[in-house]
This record gives C-alpha cells, structure tokens and sequence, in this order.
C-alpha cells in the first residue's frame, strides 16, 4: 500500500540537503494544487485489505474491553495510561505533522529523537510515510488524489481509507513528490528502518511494562489499558482531524474550503 517507489531506489534519486535544511522544492510539497484534474469515468473499485479491517476490529474490540477494566484499575495506571496519550500525540502532531510534513520549525537532534520515539508509540505509519501521505493530502486535498478524501463521507475519511487500497492517483502523486529534507534526515530514516521494531517496544511494551513492574498492576490491565485502549483513542483523535474537523466547525480564514477549526478535535488531538 505503499505510495512510494522502492525505498532504495527512491533513495538514490532524491537530492540530499543537510539536515536541518528545507530544499525549495520541498517547502512548497504542501501547497494546494489547482492545476489537478480528476480523471472522467467510472471510479476504480474498491479493494479491501482484509488485514486491515481483522486488525482494526480486534483494536476496536479490545480497547471496548479495556474501557470496563478502568475500575480495576490503579490510579498510577491511569495516570500513566494519560502519559502514554500525551507523548503519543505530541508525536504525530508536534512531530510527523508540523516538524516533518509541513516544516513550521526546526528541531535538535535530541528533540527529533524523543518526537520520532513518540511517534513510534502512536503506531501511525513511520514519520516518512506519514509526512509523505499528508503532503499528498494538502496538495490534492478533496480529490481522489487526497489519501482520506473527506468528500467521500466521513467513515472514510475517518478509518476506511485505511481498510481499502489507496486509489491510483494518490500512489502516483506520492511517488512525484520531492522528500529530500526527509530522506536527509538520519533521525527519520532510522525510525523507517527499525519502525516495527520500535513499534513493538513503545506502542505495546513499554505501556503494558511499566505499570506491571513499577507498581504491581496485572499484565492483563496493563495491557488493555495503557497499551490498548490508549492506543485507540489516539488513533481516533488524530482520525477526527481528517474527518470531523473538515465537516463541522467554522472556517474563520476562507469559507470556500472543507477544512475548519474545531474545539474538540484540537482538543482530543492535542
């Protein structure tokens, strides 16, 4: 599902600026294009991925689950459940969406370390796949190039983008995008290489270790609740973003646009 060309190859060709640096070509990836045009005629069929959709069931189950063991619960747990939220979050959005996909600021290398460690937590898609699909989502936003198109209802702007192929366009215009200021960035680049790995340890181990080791919980509630269910609440915060936050709320800077402000998801959303 991929969007990219085989990583290798990719990587070859991409030119490489140091770090830190924003190549002109990148600065602009995000920039709306008007110039797109959907292709006429029937739409591509939808394909499901059946994986998907057996995963996401048994995350949704599971984290159903974990909210009636809350009463078993100690309050450390719970606490550290809300820490697990928190840096999960600050992972996608100070780190896979303002650092990395839009560039609004720059970072140390011992911040980029604890964003992409933060990020592996919130078991997104590594920080190149995401920044690389969100830039796609900006440059093509409500076409069928947009990978959570919102005009397609918000079920699938919310999750069933995830459950089904991605449609052709948004594969090719991921493939043209420039992401030298990604590839040249070690940090991302490390987290790509060992992301299930590190997946592994931060989204599921360490939430579910600490409380049993630390303060005696049950590895049972451990795991259902600071791994689990922590884990799909994030999912669905950083969902309402693509969906909810482009149908309800006000649009204070142009009215002629999906995209609006909303209270709640940039609450949940942090």
């Amino acid at each position: 599902m991929r969007g990219s060309e085989p990583f290798a190859k990719q990587q070859q060709q991409q030119h490489t600026p140091g770090n830190g640096d924003v190549c002109s070509e990148a600065a602009v990836e995000d920039a709306f294009d008007n110039t797109y045009k959907e292709k006429e005629g029937p739409k591509p069929p939808r394909i499901l991925v059946w994986r998907n959709v057996i995963l996401m069931t048994l995350l949704h189950l599971g984290a159903v689950y974990g909210i009636f063991l809350i009463p078993a619960a100690s309050p450390p747990t719970l606490l550290w459940a809300l820490v697990c939220f928190l840096l999960s979050a600050l992972g996608i959005t100070a780190g896979a969406h303002r650092l990395w996909s839009h560039r609004t600021y720059k970072a140390s290398l011992p911040l980029r370390i604890f964003l992409a460690v933060s990020n592996s937590m919130a078991f997104q898609n590594d920080i190149f796949e995401w920044a690389r699909d969100h830039r796609v989502h900006h440059k093509y936003s409500e076409t069928d190039a947009d990978p959570h198109n919102a005009s397609r209802g918000f079920f699938f702007a919310h999750i069933g983008w995830l459950l089904v192929r991605k449609h052709p366009d948004v594969i090719e215009k991921g493939r043209k995008l420039e992401l030298s200021d990604l590839f040249a960035d070690k940090v991302v680049m490390f987290q790509r290489r060992h992301y299930k790995l590190s997946v592994l340890l931060m989204c599921f181990f360490v939430p579910m270790f600490v409380p049993w080791y630390f303060w005696g919980e049950s590895l049972w509630v451990s795991y259902f609740i600071p791994a689990l269910l922590r884990y799909a609440l994030v999912l669905n915060a950083s969902w309402l973003v693509n969906s909810a936050a482009h149908m309800w709320g006000n649009r204070p800077y142009d009215k002629n646009i999906n995209p609006r402000e909303n209270r709640f998801v940039t609450f949940s959303a942090i």
